[in-house]
């Protein structure tokens, strides 16, 4: 039998194993952005790394909580509202960034602690509570503002997104800077070991010594504060708070932190993991923009391959047991 050529051998490993298959986007990703045209200029390379670090921390929001087995869908609405915190201390009180910023990110991990209470309590699943507390989070904004937009006129404040360091956009450094505790946290703390644990079987971790109820708070306040933290930085990047901004945020970060590796089963995720598929999906609408293709397919793109990446990792889980 003759062996098989070398682009179906590339297919069957992606068939077989689910980061088989992020590895051939990627390669995909990294073709189809080699063969559009003005995608390598440093003008659309420095828009693609601004875009790209809104996209990978909201990725880390969700990740954090996705190895947990839950959801976080609110953290588009927490970003929104922290913005608008942030908004009004600064434009009503003249309050300086050492305290308003701060005082937003409170207000993102206060909010995450009240998504733990809710589901620790209430026993219902994390899709409900979180998507209860993005609608009244919405809401609550809409009626406070009665729909009108919070101006930030803070110029230091607002051209620190458009900044660069090293030739490297500002916002891409925030993503290093949260990056690297966020992977000493997850990766090489015990905390970070409880949040895979409480994943991969609450009732096992239990047993163990975990404080399950714990560890759910804390994943919770954690993205909840990353949440908080993004949406400072899009205050930034667009200089007002309104609380219809960011949203499908919540999809996106599923998107990005999913098509990185991240199973929606639980315990398996990764801090490269939101950057992963951060880039394969920054790459391939920006080069679908570039050319001129319907946005309409871009969506479906994105869907396609949360199912893809999602079946992939049910058989994988299928064939472990």
């Amino acid at each position: 039998m003759a062996a098989p050529s070398a682009p179906a051998g590339l297919v069957r490993f992606a068939l077989s194993n689910e980061f088989g298959l992020v590895a051939l986007i990627v390669l995909f990703g990294a073709w189809f952005a080699a063969a559009t045209p003005g995608f390598a200029s440093p003008f659309n390379l420095f828009t693609l790394g601004r875009i790209m670090a809104i996209e990978i921390m909201i990725g880390f929001s969700m990740m954090v909580v996705i190895v947990t087995g839950g959801l976080n869908l609110s953290v588009g609405a927490i970003g929104v509202c922290s913005a608008m915190v942030f908004g009004w201390l600064s434009q009503r009180f003249g309050l300086p960034l050492v305290l308003t910023i701060p005082a937003a990110l409170a207000m993102g991990a206060a909010l995450g602690a009240i998504n733990g209470q809710l589901i620790v309590r209430s026993g219902l699943h994390s899709f409900i509570i979180t998507l209860a507390t993005l609608t009244s989070l919405r809401g609550i904004g809409l009626l406070i503002t009665n729909g009108s937009t919070i101006s930030i006129s803070n110029d230091a404040f607002t051209n620190f997104a458009r900044a660069d360091f090293l030739g490297v956009p500002s916002l891409f450094w925030m993503v290093i800077v949260v990056a690297i505790p966020a992977y000493v946290f997850l990766h090489l703390s015990r905390w970070g070991r409880y949040l895979f644990a409480v994943g991969s079987n609450r009732e096992a971790a239990r047993l163990s010594g975990v404080n399950v109820n714990r560890t759910i708070y804390l994943a919770y306040i954690l993205s909840s504060t990353c949440a908080a933290f993004v949406g400072i930085l899009l205050a930034s990047r667009i200089g007002i708070g309104n609380a219809t901004q960011a949203e499908g945020w919540e999809l996106q970060a599923i998107a990005s932190s999913v098509i990185g590796g991240t199973s929606l089963f639980g315990a398996v995720g990764s801090v490269q993991g939101p950057l992963l598929g951060a880039f394969i999906l920054a790459t391939i609408n920006n080069g679908a923009n570039l050319l001129n293709v319907n946005s309409f397919w871009q969506r479906i793109i994105t869907g396609a391959l949360i199912i893809l990446i999602v079946y992939f990792d049910q058989l994988r889980r299928r064939g472990s047991r």
